[in-house]
């Protein structure tokens, strides 16, 4: 096996790791001297020391889903007496009271749900820029887009992908990717569709000039090697998007979690901190690409979350107002506005408010020791 050490010096000289060194990185148990690595190689992507945040709200407009993932416990089969579909008043309604409270961002996304016309996607996201056009609509996971394609009456995934884009669909969260790799994919979802289907919608946002982030989800029973792979395909894509002078930036942000067994039909063990905390060392290492590495303190909880503004991270992610789908396996951290400042002033850091394209709204400085808006904020 080759030495970490010399693994982790030659990402510092600035060359790209393989597949090999990824494996490597993954399969060793020096997770500080990984975290030493990804910390240099953060700050020299972001070299101001400031972690930023955004002001966002979780909207799960329906839990009917045909696809019954394995390790899902939020959502409810076609016809199930408790499968819902939010009004369109009601989440109006919980867009104004996130505006209300200085937020920018909504993350609207629920299950693939049959019942749902084309129509609906792009009528609800006119009517909501119509409301409330400065709203930043990141919303639908690459598994939803596909589901717009089976229902839209023969569009193809770019003219899918393109009107729902000019309805008002700003960017696309990596939700749904898991591990991208068919192998593990067959196992806890046989119905979600391949990698590949993952990420083409992305890579056919890319090429319409839509931003979107990736994520990875460890703890699924994958191998080092899958994970490894994760992350090479994602860079590879990252890289097409920049080569061919797309009209985006591809890949915003990275945000790898773990799996939350609770009240799901997957059973496995749950991942480590320091198991998490290794995953996103080795992916600020490998994802040379990507500017963004985001904080999972949703699943991992605010104190790892902290931690791993010291192991790659430069982002802590959303305030998430309102969130069902991972709660619902058990994952119950629950942090405010002025605990996100605390945190964050605790790891040594600015904190700063962010938009979704990672633009600076407002640097909080040691003066404000208080804010305005004491809310829940809840995965």
């Amino acid at each position: 096996m080759v030495a970490i050490d010399s693994i982790l010096d030659k990402a510092l000289r600035g060359e790209r790791l393989n597949l090999e060194d990824t494996i490597a990185l993954f399969e060793s148990d020096e997770i500080e001297k990984m975290g030493h690595t990804a910390n240099i190689l953060m700050q020299r992507k972001n070299p101001d020391p400031i972690t930023t945040f955004v002001i966002g709200r979780n909207i799960n407009y329906t839990n009917v889903c045909d696809v019954y993932c394995r390790f899902c416990a939020f959502y409810r089969r076609p016809g199930s007496d408790e499968g819902y579909v939010l009004p369109d008043e009601v989440i109006f309604q919980k867009i104004q009271e996130t505006i209300d409270v200085g937020g920018t961002e909504i993350l609207m996304q629920g299950g693939t749900n049959p019942n749902l016309p084309f129509s609906y996607y792009t009528d609800l996201l006119r009517n909501i820029k119509k409301r409330f056009p400065d709203i930043t609509m990141h919303s639908f996971s690459p598994a939803e887009i596909q589901k717009m394609k089976v229902v839209s009456d023969g569009l193809s995934l770019e003219e899918v992908v393109r009107q729902i884009h000019e309805a008002g669909l700003d960017s696309l969260p990596g939700g749904g990717a898991e591990i991208l790799d068919d192998r593990t994919r067959r196992k806890i979802s046989r119905l979600k569709g391949s990698w590949t289907d993952w990420m083409d919608v992305m890579k056919t946002a890319h090429r319409i000039g839509m931003n979107t982030t990736a994520t990875m989800v460890i703890g699924l029973g994958e191998s080092m090697e899958e994970r490894a792979l994760h992350l090479q395909r994602v860079r590879d894509a990252q890289d097409e998007c920049i080569q061919n002078g797309y009209d985006s930036e591809g890949f915003l942000a990275f945000i790898p979690w773990t799996f939350q067994p609770d009240n799901t039909n997957l059973k496995q063990e749950r991942q480590t901190p320091e198991a998490y905390l290794k995953t996103v060392a080795i992916s600020r290492i490998v994802l040379d690409n990507i500017k963004h590495l985001q904080s999972s303190w949703v699943t991992m909880g605010p104190e790892v979350g902290k931690l791993s503004l010291q192991y790659g991270c430069d982002d802590f992610g959303s305030t998430m107002i309102e969130e069902n789908v991972v709660s619902s396996a058990g994952a119950t951290h629950k942090v405010n506005i002025e605990s996100i400042l605390t945190l964050i002033r605790e790891a040594g850091k600015t904190p700063a408010q962010r938009n979704t394209k990672y633009e600076i709204l407002r640097v909080f400085d040691d003066a404000d020791v208080k804010v305005d808006h004491d809310f829940i904020m809840q995965n």
